[in-house]
């Protein structure tokens, strides 16, 4: 199979992961207003971060419609959309320093940051649900989905003897680490 159509594969079963686990894991979510955390719904997008910024972002987009498709509160679908940035800030770190500890934390506050903009319209300027509630739950979210998704990478590394950056393939080529310098 050549890479397009691997990359368009793998594109399609994150971005289906994406879409179903909020709709059929809702006894994984945890709600505290405005802030709620479905286990496990982060995973697609670190996954995708380890092919490329354009997974990323189709992947961020299956996550929103997830959201969106679960009849959960449009402020939950509005936080899911910060998923496209992130996954895409994450993938385009990961092309340059090949470092998913790195991109990981990088992206934390980043994600973060982003979902308490995106509740601002909702809930005010409420400090504490706004940076307590909203961004540490979300750093603290992140950091928990990443540990996750990497236990899951490194499973498929270690049976397909390669590394985790090439585990869905050889997608970062030299020539597109070269376009990015």
């Amino acid at each position: 199979m050549n890479n397009k159509i691997r990359k368009m594969v793998y594109t399609a079963l994150l971005t289906a992961l994406a879409i179903i686990i909020p709709i059929q894991f809702g006894f994984l979510r945890i709600v505290i207003p405005p802030f709620t955390a479905t286990l496990a719904s982060h995973v697609p997008m670190m996954l995708s971060m380890l092919i490329s910024p354009a997974v990323a972002i189709v992947v961020g987009i299956g996550s929103t419609l997830g959201f969106l498709i679960s009849g959960l509160p449009m402020v939950v679908v509005f936080r899911a959309a910060t998923h496209i940035i992130v996954g895409y800030v994450g993938a385009k770190i990961i092309m340059k320093n090949r470092n998913y500890m790195k991109a990981t934390i990088i992206t934390a506050p980043i994600h973060g940051i982003a979902e308490m903009i995106v509740v601002i319209p909702f809930i005010g300027l409420n400090l504490f649900q706004l940076l307590i509630v909203t961004a540490v739950g979300t750093i603290i979210h992140h950091f928990i989905d990443s540990a996750i998704a990497y236990s899951l990478v490194k499973a498929m590394s270690k049976t397909k003897k390669t590394d985790i950056y090439h585990v869905f393939g050889d997608f970062f080529e030299d020539k597109d680490i070269q376009a990015q310098s």
